[in-house]
């Protein structure tokens, strides 16, 4: 019987939600991980263990964090989990301490972060798509509400190894050769749904169940594909409104109680990512030549928001 291949070493870069559960999920499995989070975070686990409260288990998972960037010193892979405006100071920062070939995974939303952080710094950095519904309701505490699978690609040698490492830590993957239209395929849910959720200081299922906003959804969904086509970027199996339409609800039914990052972001007045969702599309849709007025709009009543907060 052939022994697993060694874990390399793993660093959580960014870590909160998403991070600590896909990170603590690793270190559960027997892997050698680092987290970098703020300083409530690093306390709270050092003291007590990374708490994981999932749909299937609640465990304690013992994981060494830090504060200090120079504990990632030799990871050979990086869950990249940091907010989209700090791509470019973060990976500069990072790239004097990685081990030769190390792989860089942007588990961010939107879909031009991978460009940003190869633009800042010479390390491989790979796109992945991330669909989890978690939150962090204390330091040093992940709860898991829904899905938490990653999408990978194109198909290679580099992310067939990473899709096999997460495998060993009973996380689903798949592996894409169209992973741009996947990317956007995330960007689709996160700018149906994401905005609405903080706005409307609601979950997804309540969002899904009210007729008001699912008409709201519906135009936001239009736009985006809108967009997507004059790019010309293919979200396999969603180039059909009624089909992305229903896909955003499905989704929103799936994670119905999940309050979005963007909500979750302004309940604790903190940064949103909105210029990567629906300011992105803004931008995008400008350049092109695609109206995306309700996109644009809910954009900027989240950055209106955020200057309040």
């Amino acid at each position: 019987m052939t022994s697993p291949e060694p874990w390399p070493r793993i660093a959580v870069v960014g870590a909160g939600a998403v991070g600590g559960y896909f990170g603590g999920l690793l270190a559960r499995a027997g892997a050698p991980v680092v987290m970098i989070g703020r300083p409530a975070f690093v306390e709270a686990v050092k003291k007590n263990a990374l708490f994981l409260d999932t749909l299937h288990f609640q465990e304690s998972v013992h994981v060494e964090v830090s504060t200090d960037l120079s504990a990632i010193r030799g990871s050979e892979i990086v869950l990249f989990c940091v907010k989209t405006t700090d791509n470019a100071a973060t990976a500069r920062a990072i790239a004097p301490l990685l081990a030769p070939n190390a792989l860089v995974l942007s588990f961010q939303n939107g879909v031009d972060n991978v460009e940003q952080i190869r633009a800042a710094a010479a390390i491989e950095a790979l796109p992945t798509v991330v669909y989890v519904a978690a939150s962090v309701p204390e330091p040093g505490q992940v709860k898991h509400v829904g899905r938490g699978d990653l999408i990978f690609g194109p198909r290679n040698e580099k992310t067939e190894r990473v899709a096999n490492l997460f495998s060993r830590a009973n996380v689903p993957c798949k592996i894409s050769d169209n992973i741009a239209g996947e990317l956007w395929i995330k960007l689709i849910w996160n700018c149906a749904l994401n905005a609405v959720s903080a706005l409307g200081r609601a979950k997804y299922g309540q969002i899904a169940a009210s007729a008001d906003a699912r008409r709201v959804v519906e135009t936001l969904v239009d736009e985006v594909l809108a967009v997507a086509r004059a790019a010309d970027i293919h979200p396999p199996g969603l180039e059909d409104p009624k089909a992305a339409i229903a896909g955003a609800f499905k989704i929103a039914t799936q994670m119905a109680e999940a309050l979005s990052s963007t909500a979750q972001d302004m309940n604790r007045g903190k940064r949103t990512e909105i210029d990567s969702l629906n300011g992105y599309i803004s931008r995008r849709g400008a350049e092109l030549g695609v109206p995306t007025p309700v996109n644009h709009a809910l954009y900027a009543l989240v950055k209106l928001a955020e200057e309040r907060s």
